[in-house]
């Protein structure tokens, strides 16, 4: 992919895939998507969404969903309070099963604008307000080489303009804005069921590992200890409770973290457990091992990655 200073690049990301678009979407923004259709494809989508939360499920401002069976044609269309809107239907579709092809989005003031291998095909008229679109998802039967945002401006987006914060959200980092590692916040009475810690970074260009603890500050005690361990592709979990670590967790199907690549990390407290998502896509269960989640009050990163934001969503 030829692209001149994109503000944000995501390299062979494993499918199904949703990650934050770094600074939002601007009018002459463009986002381009390089893969391959699978040779058995049915379909697949990509979909500008406004969060990655799946119950329920964040609004979709545009879903570009191309379809190869019966009468190939491409689906457009919004999700709203988890209700799809009026489908605009291509029924021409110039993509076959197995080729490669190269997307381009161009953001305009009232529209999205796709062009497929060079040459026009659709635009679409906002349903959802541009403002609140901050992830891309992909998924369905096709591999993704590369992905790149383009800003209208060369010049990189500064960090103020991450995601905004909205009248949920409760920003635990200091208040100089500080997210150099070693990180650590307070989180004030402690942790409870419905809140959701989201995490933000990118892991070093040659990791070892990186840490994610919440801890009691009264006490050594960890309540939850996060730890990818990038070498042996191994994501540990464990607790530290009066001074000694307890039976370690460690099995998963996939392991979701690549040495110098972005990640999204949501931590949802629920009365018994915690859920651990990555890139939108639920990881883990793991059990709480202390019951008084008033006491879980410190939240501690650090590692080999570099933090750019962190969240407590109430």
């Amino acid at each position: 992919m030829s692209v001149t200073s994109p503000r944000q690049t995501v390299l062979n990301p494993a499918i199904p895939y949703a990650g934050t678009i770094l600074g939002g979407l601007h009018p002459g923004d463009m986002v381009l998507i390089q893969g391959a259709v699978l040779s058995d494809a049915d379909r697949f989508q990509v979909d500008f969404m406004c969060g990655s939360s799946t119950k329920p499920r964040a609004d979709v401002a545009f879903h570009f969903n191309p379809r190869f069976k019966r009468s190939p044609c491409v689906v457009c269309n919004s999700l709203q309070q988890e209700r799809w809107g009026k489908e605009e239907i291509l029924y021409d579709l110039p993509l076959q099963k197995g080729e490669n092809f190269e997307t381009i989005i161009l953001v305009e003031g009232d529209m999205f604008k796709v062009a497929l291998n060079g040459k026009h095909l659709l635009q679409y008229n906002y349903r959802v307000d541009l403002k609140k679109v901050d992830t891309l998802g992909i998924s369905g039967k096709v591999k993704i080489e590369a992905i790149a945002f383009v800003s209208s401006s060369t010049s990189s987006p500064p960090a103020s303009a991450l995601p905004s914060k909205d009248t949920h959200v409760k920003e635990v980092f200091c208040e100089t804005g500080d997210l150099s590692l070693p990180y650590r916040a307070s989180l004030v009475n402690g942790v409870a069921p419905g809140q959701s810690i989201t995490i933000k970074g990118q892991v070093s260009a040659y990791p070892h590992s990186f840490s994610i603890n919440l801890r009691s500050g009264e006490s050594s005690d960890i309540a939850l200890h996060l730890n990818p361990r990038l070498r042996a592709s191994v994501f540990v979990r464990n607790s530290f409770l009066q001074e000694c670590w307890g039976p370690e967790e460690n099995s998963l199907p996939t392991f979701p973290f690549s040495a110098g690549e972005y990640f999204e990390m949501i931590i949802f407290c629920e009365p018994q457990q915690f859920k651990v998502a990555v890139n939108g896509v639920h990881l883990l269960d793991y059990k709480h091992r202390v019951q008084d989640l008033s006491r879980i009050d410190q939240l501690e990163i650090m590692g080999d990655l570099q933090l750019l934001d962190v969240k407590l969503v109430k």
